[in-house]
């Protein structure tokens, strides 16, 4: 019996389903850390979906070097905490290559130090924040512009495109919110201009009458605003019945079609900055790879801005595997993400270099239509 449990033992060890760090002769594992239920679950559920459209177009076309790709999605609950918990399974565990679509600034934020003590591949977060821009942080591949980027460009819109004077904020209470509260900021600054009002509400929370009180009164033109959807889509349904509808602008992580979804009637104006393109031009080749890539895995599924990014995210890491040499390993493929410079992925090309790990910088405009439909803003 115990010469029987050895083999057996020995068996396990060969086998390549037990190898380490998520590689197999056959299969590479990607974990993924995310909102997937609560407020935030649309943004979580979007990321994975665009992650594994990509993956499945690589498995469909043979893999990476024969290897078939898989993700496996942990649900943090946009909580910092649960976040930190499941990272650290991750890493005890040894059985996934990298992370990738981690979604909110808070939870990546507490996670971050983690990742990078165990040099521990992050492909393309879902967040903005400045930190994960850090040319310190050599293990983050992020994909998106920062919430600095889009911040400007909102105050670039509302004061130097349409003069407005009295703007104020709604943001998040945690590091996601600051971020942007920073970035709005600054971009008033350079402009010898200040916030006439500050409104916030806490995390994974709806209660955002307070804030709304406090801006309403401050008369504000236009109400820029850091948040997840749900909270961001109860603070412009209550202002519409209390007949106050100033400008209101929404940073790419309110996550579109959730909002678009949550407003119905009440949506019509809102306009929302987004970090990639628009996700039903197939003009753009990437964009049409990305449409016949969403069809075939959920013929049901719906083209939108944060399943589009998930896809980018994992094409660039498909991107990198196909550089990381036959004999794969975490540190191989550590090293190709960092060897990276210039990403074509048709139509939309992301750059990397020394000290910069943000692939791509640019900023859309958007803006819900009267009939709740996203489109195209000039501003």
């Amino acid at each position: 019996m115990k010469l029987a449990s050895f083999l057996s033992a020995l068996i396990c060890l060969a086998s390549p389903v037990m190898a380490g760090q998520g590689v197999t002769d056959t299969t590479i594992s990607f974990a993924q850390v995310a909102a997937l239920d609560g407020p935030a679950a649309a943004l979580g559920t979007g990321m994975q979906l665009g992650v594994r459209a990509a993956f499945e177009e690589a498995n469909r076309a043979g893999g990476v070097a024969g290897r078939m790709l898989t993700l496996e999605s942990f649900d943090d609950g946009y909580e910092p905490e649960r976040s930190v918990e499941h990272v650290s399974a991750i890493l005890a565990g040894d059985a996934h290559l990298g992370l990738i679509g981690p979604v909110g600034t808070p939870t990546t934020q507490a996670a971050q130090p983690l990742t990078t003590e165990h040099a521990f591949p992050v492909i393309g977060p879902f967040t903005g924040a400045g930190f994960l821009r850090s040319a310190e942080l050599t293990n983050v591949f992020n994909v998106r512009a920062s919430y600095d980027a889009e911040t400007e460009r909102w105050i670039q819109y509302l004061a130097d495109i349409k003069g407005l004077k009295k703007i104020a904020i709604l943001y998040q209470d945690d590091g996601f919110g600051r971020a942007g509260l920073s970035g709005v900021t600054k971009a008033l600054e350079k402009r010898g201009m200040k916030l006439v009002a500050e409104g916030v509400y806490a995390r994974n929370t709806t209660a955002v009458k307070a804030a709304l009180l406090d801006i309403r009164r401050s008369e504000a033109e236009a109400v820029v605003m850091v948040g997840a959807y749900k909270p961001v889509a109860e603070f412009i349904r209550l202002s519409r019945k209390l007949d106050f509808n100033p400008v209101f602008m929404n940073i790419s992580f309110v996550g579109t079609d959730a909002l678009i979804a949550e407003l119905g009637g009440d949506g019509a104006g809102v306009i929302i900055s987004q970090v990639v393109p628009y996700p039903m031009d197939a003009t753009v080749p990437l964009v049409a790879e990305y449409q016949a890539a969403l069809t075939a895995l959920d013929p049901a599924a719906t083209p939108g801005f944060v399943s589009l990014e998930g896809y980018i995210a994992g094409r660039l890491a498909i991107e990198a595997l196909r550089n990381s040499g036959p004999h794969l390993t975490r540190n191989s493929f550590l090293m190709a993400l960092r060897s990276l410079s210039k990403v074509d992925l048709g139509g939309v090309v992301l750059e990397y270099g020394a000290g910069d790990n943000q692939g791509m910088d640019d900023v859309f405009m958007t803006v819900i239509s009267p009939e709740g439909q996203i489109q195209p803003f000039s501003g």
